[in-house]
């Protein structure tokens, strides 16, 4: 039997390897570069605004991509275009806190479905994140809350029908266009095999636009966008 070589086997798999249709990107991006756990917070120091971090970063992920891979989640069942995954404390170091506190979060979760409609999402992110923003849990989702309804939808993304390709720098743009009181130097956006996964938003402490110090753009020379999966009728 003929010995088949590394360099042969290679050479059989990588064109099969080029015809995937539709790479995944990562359906939930994770606050970047690194995380530090603080020491456990009291709720009594939450409530006192005792905040450890420097700024917060919005997350807004593009819910085609993760509907694409998650069609019956709770948050794909309107087609969104944009969806608010977290609001994290970062530090300027390049660092975050997670993991405060014990403190369980919201008592009626329900208060916060129409930005949280799965409540494991809204508990993960209050035990992740909340618990280091210095903040009680309805004082938290309530930032959350106005700081994801400040931030206007481009119209091109909010009505496409069809997949674009645009730069980084062209979907800042169109972020800018639409929120002009936003800098350039407050947004990043996030992608994943090349398709965009999600817009940030740097903002301080009242949930105004700073900064967003060690948080870049990813260097796609493209970035996809598909649009939301329309309903058909039954």
């Amino acid at each position: 039997m003929k010995k088949i070589t590394l360099p042969a086997l290679l050479a059989l798999l990588l064109p099969l390897a080029a015809c995937e249709p539709h790479p995944q990107p990562t359906p939930e991006p994770a606050p970047r570069p690194r995380a530090t756990a603080l020491p456990s917070q009291s709720p009594d120091q939450a409530a006192a605004g005792q905040q450890a971090f420097d700024y917060y970063l919005l997350n807004l992920s593009w819910s085609p991509e993760f509907c694409h891979s998650h069609p019956n989640a709770t948050e794909c069942a309107q087609r969104p275009a944009f969806v608010l995954h977290g609001l994290w404390p970062q530090n300027t170091n390049g660092g975050y806190p997670q993991n405060c506190s014990t403190d369980y979060g919201p008592r009626d979760p329900s208060t916060y479905s129409d930005i949280y409609p799965d409540p494991g999402l809204l508990r993960h992110e209050w035990r992740t994140h909340g618990t280091c923003s210095g903040l009680s849990p309805d004082a938290f989702f309530t930032l959350a809350r106005t700081a994801y309804q400040a931030v206007t939808i481009p119209p091109t993304l909010a009505q496409l029908d069809h997949q674009i390709s645009l730069t980084p720098a062209q979907l800042i743009d169109l972020f800018q266009t639409a929120n002009p009181t936003i800098p350039a130097a407050s947004l990043a956006i996030s992608c994943g095999n090349n398709y965009l996964t999600a817009v940030e938003v740097c903002l301080d402490k009242t949930a105004h636009p700073t900064p967003c110090g060690p948080i870049r753009s990813c260097r796609a020379n493209a970035v996809r966008i598909t649009p939301p999966v329309k309903l058909t009728a039954n």
